[in-house]
């Protein structure tokens, strides 16, 4: 009994260890959905899938929505490694349950992004489940349906995409339970900095919605003109999120206990909802930290003749790099063969690859 109980305490110990040591390992993610295979969350159900509580238990209100909840973080994590692949951090992801490493709770422009895309590509999701009409819970906005200016001949109609259903769901699903954003003294906390991100992210959808319109009238006069609103795609939302990114403003992190004098009137600035939010400076992801889970850009794909994020020059970290030639072949010069094939010859080009040293 003395022996089992001593393997017990043991146990207990390493487990708080592993917890310590790497406390985003036993954390519960539900971004993780976004790297895995199309169909899997339905097999898996509410249970099983790395969520909070909060976000299982909303699962199990609303299952039907977890195939929305999948391609939003499939949608949100190839957008991110879309508008980040030139850049020395590049939106690098691992099969871990905190699918982004360190950069989930680091407080730079990277987590201040993260959360961004990931509630945006949510709301994205949902949204368009929502208009396709594969949901019974919501549909097309109707409420401006029969408004519009019949002297100028056109009016509201069509099939207006619902965001106010999806930018909900995405704060219910996403949000903690904390209300206040900011505080009278000033600065935010890890959690409201997420949180103001996350719906930073919601509005950028409803910022980069357009009007769409269909012409009406005889042998296409356009007479009459009905017109609806619809989200853009998803990489007009990225871009703009990018932008947001590039100008993220530092703010004071009120959870330390010490922040000196200077740097406290420096962070005290009012923040408006559009724009995301940091609290620490960015490292520069030159060199390799596997404490951190920087991947580095040692061996990185680079242009050697241009001088923006993908030359080799800002990309290498002033590093150098190695050059390969590299053989290509693909198809070429095909034609029609009558009846019924298509003759193609193989080409070869030898192509010059620059990566980073």
């Amino acid at each position: 009994m003395e022996r089992r109980s001593c393997g017990v305490r043991r146990m207990c110990t390493l487990t708080l260890l592993l917890v310590s040591v790497c406390p985003l390992c036993c954390r519960a993610n539900w971004m993780w959905l976004g790297l895995t295979s199309a169909g899997v969350p339905e097999k898996l159900g509410c249970a099983n899938p790395p969520l909070s509580p909060k976000q299982r238990d909303l699962c199990r209100k609303k299952p039907f929505l977890l195939p929305s909840i999948q391609d939003g973080a499939r949608l949100a994590i190839s957008e991110c490694q879309s508008q980040f692949r030139h850049e020395r951090w590049n939106c690098s992801t691992s099969d871990q349950p905190s699918v982004f490493g360190h950069e989930l709770t680091s407080g730079t422009k990277e987590t201040a992004f993260i959360y961004a895309v990931m509630a945006a590509g949510l709301v994205h999701a949902v949204t368009r489940s929502c208009s396709q009409g594969n949901m019974t819970e919501c549909g097309c906005d109707t409420r401006l349906q029969g408004l519009g200016s019949p002297a100028e001949g056109w009016h509201w109609g069509g099939c207006s995409d619902h965001i106010q259903y999806g930018t909900w769901f995405s704060r219910k699903f996403m949000d903690s339970s904390s209300k206040n954003m900011t505080s009278s003294r000033g600065g935010h906390t890890p959690d409201t900095m997420n949180q103001h991100n996350s719906e930073a992210g919601r509005q950028a959808i409803d910022k980069t919605m357009s009007t769409d319109c269909r012409c009406h009238g005889v042998s296409g006069s356009c007479a009459v003109k009905t017109c609806w609103r619809t989200m853009a795609p998803f990489e007009r939302v990225g871009a703009y999120l990018k932008d947001r990114y590039e100008h993220s403003i530092q703010v004071l992190d009120r959870s330390r206990k010490k922040v000196r004098k200077k740097e406290r009137e420096h962070r005290r600035v009012p923040v408006d909802k559009y724009k995301l939010i940091h609290f620490n400076k960015s490292p520069n992801y030159c060199l390799e930290d596997r404490r951190l889970g920087v991947a580095g850009t040692r061996g990185r794909r680079c242009n050697r003749s241009s001088h923006g994020s993908d030359g080799c020059n800002l990309l290498c970290c002033g590093r150098g790099y190695n050059t390969h030639v590299v053989r290509h072949v693909e198809r070429c010069e095909c034609k029609f063969v009558w009846c019924c094939y298509v003759r193609c010859r193989r080409c070869e080009s030898m192509n010059d690859m620059h990566t980073c040293k």
